[in-house]
């Protein structure tokens, strides 16, 4: 007879808190990369992203404010407690992504570096949140939503709509910058598809 599995331990709100602090911090360091290196990303900080250099406008207000329709969709389909912690994380990725600059002066950067080391450390951020039930809003909540429903691996779905948004920021890229882009998304995803899978984290 199997003996049966004991019940995952939920976390404490000190766990959470830090979970919300450190997977934004991470993503933040990889975006001050990507911009650093002229690059774009995936998702709703891509589409940030293409605003930014379109237009001018401030990449963590842009994000913030795209993000707002999507809250809808999270507590519907998520939650009440997903669709908080997904508000606050995308807040303080905002704040974070307008103060990192001012708090650390990147001046020579390896691009191929800033694909690679941004995109691990996106997706390591990435990985944080979404172990802690919240997310960086607008695509990753639809993302997790078909995970949790339809069973399609986050990370691929994820990477699908990488690229399209990429495809988008072509005219504002250059050849070079395009192929990073495209690398730092790799990355990114790479590490979600490896260590982001139904049911192997099971805390709460």
């Amino acid at each position: 007879m199997t003996a049966a599995l004991p019940t995952p331990a939920g976390h404490s709100l000190l766990e959470d808190v830090q979970a919300l602090v450190t997977g934004t911090l991470f993503v933040a360091l990889g975006v001050t990369l990507f911009k650093q290196a002229g690059m774009v990303t995936g998702g709703t900080a891509g589409i940030a992203f293409v605003a930014h250099y379109a237009v001018g406008w401030p990449f963590g207000l842009v994000f913030f404010v795209i993000n707002l329709p999507f809250y809808g969709l999270a507590w519907k389909r998520m939650g009440a407690r997903f669709t908080l912690k997904t508000f606050i994380a995308v807040g303080l990725l905002a704040l974070l992504t307008e103060l990192l600059p001012h708090w650390m002066q990147l001046q020579d950067v390896h691009p191929l570096f800033a694909a690679i080391g941004g995109g691990l450390l996106a997706g390591a951020g990435f990985l944080i949140l979404f172990r802690h039930q919240a997310s960086l809003g607008g695509l990753n909540v639809l993302v997790l939503w078909l995970q949790e429903r339809r069973g399609w691996r986050a990370g691929k779905v994820q990477m699908a709509i990488d690229l399209l948004i990429l495809l988008t920021a072509t005219p504002w890229l250059a050849p070079k910058q395009l192929a990073l882009s495209v690398l730092g998304a790799l990355a990114l995803n790479f590490a979600l598809a490896v260590n982001h899978k139904p049911g192997r984290y099971v805390a709460v």
